[in-house]
């Protein structure tokens, strides 16, 4: 464990970030691409100082909330901090959000300013009417405009005199760091509450856990709406002294591994779904000398894998074939794709198809699946560096209980887990029990050694006709690791005699399949009516099927000539899929699915 100075002493998440920033004020703090912009510890902490100045002679305060619509730059963390410094409540909207949307959450959040950019100025100026609190829009780039104001401009607001070191210090341990609202896949997000107490409990059980080098690197890239992202590249690197790099475009990511090399690298699965199938393409392309080595060296890593998967020690034989596969290969592959300096990988927010996790580990990569949830800091269950259960989450988190409900719901308990839900006290007594259980909505099983098993939201599970209980989401992970042609699944069977499923083609694998294939035009909408497309679709499906039980299988299919966006009609910014709206959407393709 590498304990520091904010881990060790502090009680709030600005006395963490104070510590840090004294202790490593001439290291880069955060930076851009090639490094086009960079800052160091100390600068960040005077931006924080600033701005904080500027919210305060605006009228924010402890107990104020302030919003934060903004791609991942440099802004987002000097706004996020510096409101925090002050004992208000910073909170993040998603890009993607609708003017309804972000009106819901300013009505509900009722702050007073707001932080954003060019970019989604419209957006928000559309969403003011819905705000009567919000008063002052602070505009990080560009031409602010009419009724906004630019961040330079707030920062000139400060008054020599304020008490920045007063203010810091008179957070207390259960005053709010942030409020997460929920991705409303089932209706209106609900706003997770958490606070400093919450999130210093949670940085210790990670560091038990990651193993986080001091002065580490991390990459910004998912949405800082989402808790795993706050926790990755924004509160972690308070507790490490972590470089952060900051990408605004999450498809650019693969491109950002090579030069950043990260000591820690977080994704949702479809991320690593993605750069195995990237990956295997590339392969593919070599020489055949080429190839035929790549080939031998990952068969070698997964004979080694399979081993210790089983509890067995690899044979002599083995360790020193490997080690040779990995001088000669395999060390390249992960230098190539920029994972070679990576002490932890992880994978989360949805589950992981076991084909793609025996990958990484083949290649010397030993991604590990976790699991949490918004309402408990993100923290829950985890497998640990050397103890990784490919399968299953892990287990629970140091000072985190965990036990299973009579109908197998995960139930959590710990300083982890939030006070409640704002402005909903009848969803916050739902939520957590008088024994201070919170309940997940995750079913779960626990094997012999205590690793946890993720079956399926418990309001997600399929059940059908014949009373039959499924996880659609084992089923559609057996698919989409059935082929890189296969972008997103939805399955579909709940009350119903037989399980169909919705496919959308991958936006990149599909134009390579084209262009292989000689078809000349590779449009998603296209290529869903191609006879090659639609042949390969019904192999993969038949091969995902192999691996399911006979009542689980896909019977019929429906490849859509669309292509479902993060943020989108079917897809949350993190990538889960939003069941009941597709099923709204896509009722009469479904219907025909069903039809004779």
């Amino acid at each position: 464990m590498a304990k520091t100075r904010a881990l060790e002493e502090a009680t709030t998440v600005v006395e963490g970030f104070q510590l840090t920033a004294a202790e490593h004020a001439e290291k880069t703090a955060i930076r851009t691409g090639g490094d086009e912009f960079s800052i160091s510890w100390g600068g960040y902490a005077e931006r924080v100082r600033q701005i904080a100045a500027g919210l305060a002679a605006s009228g924010v305060g402890r107990g104020d909330t302030v919003g934060i619509m903004l791609s991942n730059r440099p802004e987002f963390h000097f706004a996020d901090t510096a409101a925090m410094h002050l004992g208000a409540t910073p909170f993040s909207i998603y890009n993607t959000s609708t003017p309804e949307q972000i009106g819901y959450l300013l009505g509900d959040a009722a702050n007073r300013v707001l932080f954003t950019e060019a970019a989604f100025l419209d957006a928000v100026l559309a969403a003011r009417g819905e705000a009567p609190e919000l008063e002052t829009i602070v505009v990080v780039d560009g031409d602010p405009g009419e009724g906004t104001i630019t961040l330079a401009e707030l920062e000139e607001r400060g008054a020599d005199d304020f008490d920045f070191e007063a203010a810091w210090r008179a957070v207390q341990p259960q005053d709010l760091v942030t409020l997460i609202y929920t991705s409303g896949t089932t209706g209106p997000p609900k706003g997770v509450q958490l606070s400093h107490a919450n999130l210093v409990a949670a940085l210790r059980s990670f560091d038990e856990v990651i193993e986080l080098p001091v002065g580490g690197r991390v990459i910004s890239w998912l949405p800082m709406a989402h808790v795993a992202e706050r926790n990755a590249s924004h509160y972690l690197p308070m507790a490490y002294g972590l470089e952060t790099t900051c990408c605004p475009d999450p498809r650019q990511i693969a491109a950002y591994l090579p030069e950043v090399r990260p000591s820690w690298f977080f994704a949702v699965p479809r991320i690593w779904e993605k750069l195995k199938a990237a990956m295997e393409i590339g392969f593919a392309a070599e020489d055949e000398n080429r190839r035929q080595a790549i080939e031998w060296a990952i068969g070698v890593g997964a004979r080694k894998v399979e081993a210790e998967q089983a509890g067995e020690e690899p044979s002599a034989e083995l360790a020193e074939e490997y080690a040779r596969a990995d001088e000669l290969v395999l060390s390249k592959i992960r230098e190539r794709i920029g994972l070679d300096q990576a002490v932890a990988l992880n994978v989360g927010a949805a589950p992981t198809p076991v084909q793609v996790i025996e990958f990484f580990h083949a290649l010397g990569l030993p991604l590990a699946e976790l699991w949490g949830l918004s309402e408990s800091c993100a923290a829950g269950t985890s497998n640990r560096p050397g103890r990784v259960k490919i399968g299953t989450v892990g287990v629970p988190a140091p000072g985190i209980e965990l036990r299973l409900a009579e109908d197998g719901e995960v139930l959590l308990r710990g300083a982890v887990v939030m006070p409640g839900y704002r402005n909903a006290p009848e969803k916050t007594a739902e939520a957590i029990d008088p024994e201070g259980w919170l309940h997940t909505g995750d079913v779960g099983e626990l094997d012999e050694d205590g690793y946890l098993r993720i079956v399926d939201r418990k309001k997600e599970l399929i059940i059908n006709s014949a009373g039959k209980n499924m996880s659609p989401a084992n089923i559609e992970s057996q698919l989409k690791a059935a082929s890189p042609l296969i972008g997103q699944v939805c399955a579909i069977g709940d009350d119903r005699p037989y399980n169909v499923a919705l496919i959308v083609l991958d936006p990149d694998a599909a134009p390579a399949f084209a262009h292989d294939k000689g078809i000349e035009d590779g449009s998603l909408e296209s290529l869903a009516a191609e006879p090659a497309v639609l042949e390969e679709i019904a192999a993969a499906v038949e091969r995902g099927n192999a691996a399911l039980a006979r009542v689980e299988q896909i019977k019929r299919f429906q490849l859509l000539p669309a292509e479902w966006q993060p943020g989108g009609d079917e897809l949350t910014p993190t990538m889960k899929l939003k069941r009941r709206p597709i099923e709204r959407k896509y009722a009469a393709e479904i219907e025909a699915l069903y039809s004779d």
